[in-house]
């Protein structure tokens, strides 16, 4: 994960995306790189073509914002992507920083934050930090998570679930694939932003060793912007949900998010909702809090 690496892969890949006719410019003949060359890239951002290549080396010791975004403008970077080369060039000092960020080691959310979750009834909400460890949630969020906690624990981590616990993910994501590429695409988005976070290194190195499926797609520097969106579980006990989701980054705790689903209202997704709440009391009171034990 060293800064220049990644600088140097990350523009290479997305070099290799951009073909010349999407650019305005004539293909010709005998490429021999997929995309474009470092040549047409600085041409279109107007940057020497040493110059080019220096940055795309890591070479350089300042690179402006001004460059930055002719780059990404060249390389028809979209915003998660964009966002990302920016901060892979702050490692260089030579754009504003990001505002601080919490210590990666921080587990804990305030006791506030938590009660304020568990004041959200109809949808999950939950609280997670950059590596996708989950610092708190409210009772649906667990129930609908219920097999990651029955697996992990209190603390669990969304990316390790995903992954490496594919006899339940699979089934929970009946579009796993791209549940896969989100995971990915947040963690490899994460590793531009906070370099230095050791958890992170950590839990990249344990998904790459254990994982052929992570190697592959950590290889393809995609990155994800996880602010909306839908998705569709497969819950094992109330079947499929097809929820919206919003994402907030917490002002008070730079580095944390919230994320909050709902379901349209008078949906079968509602009506699985409310089953999944009814379902979550009566299992939380009783002191059974898994899932596998009602699915397997």
């Amino acid at each position: 994960m060293e800064s220049k690496m990644q600088l140097q892969d990350f523009l290479t890949s997305r070099r290799a995306k951009v073909q010349p006719e999407q650019v305005g410019l004539h293909p010709g003949t005998n490429r021999r790189v997929p995309g474009l060359r470092r040549g047409e890239v600085a041409q279109l951002a107007g940057v020497s073509v040493e110059y080019y290549t220096r940055m795309e080396r890591g070479d350089v010791g300042a690179v402006s914002e001004t460059v930055v975004n002719a780059v990404a403008r060249a390389l028809l970077l979209d915003d998660a992507e964009r966002a990302h080369l920016f901060d892979l060039a702050r490692t260089f000092d030579s754009v504003s920083p990001r505002p601080r960020r919490r210590p990666g080691g921080v587990l804990t959310v305030r006791p506030s934050l938590q009660f304020v979750l568990d004041t959200i009834t109809t949808g999950p909400a939950f609280v997670r930090n950059g590596r996708m460890d989950v610092l708190a949630g409210n009772q649906l969020w667990r129930a609908l998570y219920a097999d990651m906690y029955a697996g992990q624990g209190a603390q669990p981590n969304l990316a390790r679930f995903t992954i490496l616990d594919r006899k339940h993910s699979e089934p929970f994501h009946p579009n796993w694939d791209l549940a896969a590429d989100i995971t990915v695409g947040i963690l490899r988005m994460e590793a531009g932003r906070d370099p230095h976070d050791k958890d992170l290194h950590d839990l990249i190195d344990e998904l790459t060793t254990r994982s052929e499926d992570f190697r592959r797609r950590w290889g393809a520097h995609n990155v994800r912007d996880h602010g909306t969106g839908t998705k569709h579980f497969r819950h094992p006990v109330v079947g499929d949900l097809h929820l919206v989701y919003e994402a907030a980054e917490l002002v008070a705790d730079p580095g944390l998010s919230l994320l909050i689903y709902g379901a349209e209202p008078g949906s079968s997704s509602a009506a699985a909702l409310q089953l999944l709440g009814a379902w979550a009391a009566t299992h939380e009171n009783s002191g059974t809090s898994t899932v596998r034990l009602a699915a397997e």
